[in-house]
């Protein structure tokens, strides 16, 4: 007859492995990262340095995002960045033409020629068009009685179910329009 070994408990012989939880889903991505991310790839192959540099760049900023309050989750916010980098590389290609430093200036208009391809590729609503809605919140405002300030104006339009909630707008560029209507109102 057969017997068989009995097993014994193995309790402390191996320690607990510990379980690292993670979850599948990732952090939504900009579509234009999705490009920026293949342009990137296509860089390396070309060994074009200065476009290399500037998409690396932009990766980096927007990683960097991604551990803040506030992640990078739309071409909008993406546009912005992109905006942000050129008006410094401008900034300084100025400064270095004052210097009298073309080598740097040269590299700093590259930069800028590049950023600004990028953010082309992002489309936003028309200035007419936000001057519109903007006209028209205001004319809102005013019926209800609100006193019409750019905090007030700005809070309605960007609201949940507001005119401008979900839309492709810039909100330096709704603010600028706001404050010039309100202004000339």
């Amino acid at each position: 007859m057969f017997t068989p070994l009995r097993f014994t408990a193995r309790l402390n012989l191996r320690p607990v492995r510990p379980v690292r939880w993670n979850s599948t889903a990732s952090p939504a991505t900009p579509p234009l990262m999705a490009k920026i991310r293949t342009d990137l790839k296509v860089a390396m192959r070309a060994k074009d340095k200065a476009r290399l540099d500037v998409l690396r760049a932009i990766i980096s900023e927007t990683n960097n995002s991604a551990k803040t309050a506030s992640p990078i989750q739309t071409d909008l916010q993406l546009l912005s960045l992109i905006r942000k980098r050129a008006n410094a590389s401008r900034d300084a290609a100025r400064q270095f033409a004052e210097e009298n430093r073309p080598d740097l200036k040269d590299k700093e208009d590259v930069q800028v020629t590049i950023l600004e391809e990028y953010a082309g590729e992002v489309q936003t609503m028309s200035l007419e068009d936000i001057k519109d809605v903007v006209s028209q919140e205001i004319a809102k405002l005013k019926e209800a009685g609100q006193k019409v300030e750019i905090g007030t104006l700005l809070k309605s339009l960007f609201a949940a179910g507001g005119p401008l909630d979900g839309k492709p707008a810039e909100r330096s560029e709704v603010a600028r329009i706001a404050k010039e209507a309100i202004s000339s109102a």
